[in-house]
């Protein structure tokens, strides 16, 4: 099981070990010191002797390849920033099934509907939704109910009480 904390912190934990290791401090102790097993200890010391620090270093961690490199990320969100309209579509509202449509368009890469939301949280995007409001709403009307009439009716429910 991977132990917590970032590679970054990962690979302190495993340089301190190795410090303390070449001052000539026992294995069970240097276990004890950074938080880890042994037999990790005694794999960090024999990676030190073979590869000095650099055999300390954190592996890249594995997993596919991105679908689209970095100037393609780039492309998409001036794509997006244009808008849906300029797109070709009929609102001013991009979903997860359209800008599926337009990488596929526009970069040949299929990406499923509900794993494009992860392209664009890495390019900064939040999830949004448009406030509701009716056509026919009268703001000042609302005012005047929300100052003069909700109190009234407020201080009403509470003599009810």
């Amino acid at each position: 099981m991977r132990p917590k904390g970032t590679a970054g912190e990962l690979e302190v934990r495993r340089r301190i070990a190795a410090r303390l290791l070449l001052q000539g401090t026992g294995i069970r102790k240097v276990s004890r010191l950074v938080g880890a097993s042994s037999s990790s200890v005694k794999r960090w010391k024999d990676a030190l002797e073979e590869g000095g620090f650099g055999a300390l270093q954190p592996k890249p961690s594995p997993g596919r390849d991105a679908y689209l490199c970095e100037t393609d990320r780039e492309r998409l969100l001036e794509i997006l920033q244009r808008g849906p309209v300029m797109a070709g579509y009929d609102s001013e509202q991009w979903t997860c099934p359209r800008v599926c449509e337009v990488i596929e368009h526009h970069f040949g890469v299929q990406y499923h509907v509900d794993h494009v939301w992860r392209v664009l949280h890495a390019l900064g995007w939040t999830c949004q939704k448009p406030e509701q409001r009716a056509r026919e709403r009268n703001e000042a009307t609302i005012d005047r109910w929300r100052d003069r009439d909700w109190p009234r009716i407020k201080k009403g429910a509470a003599k009810a009480s």
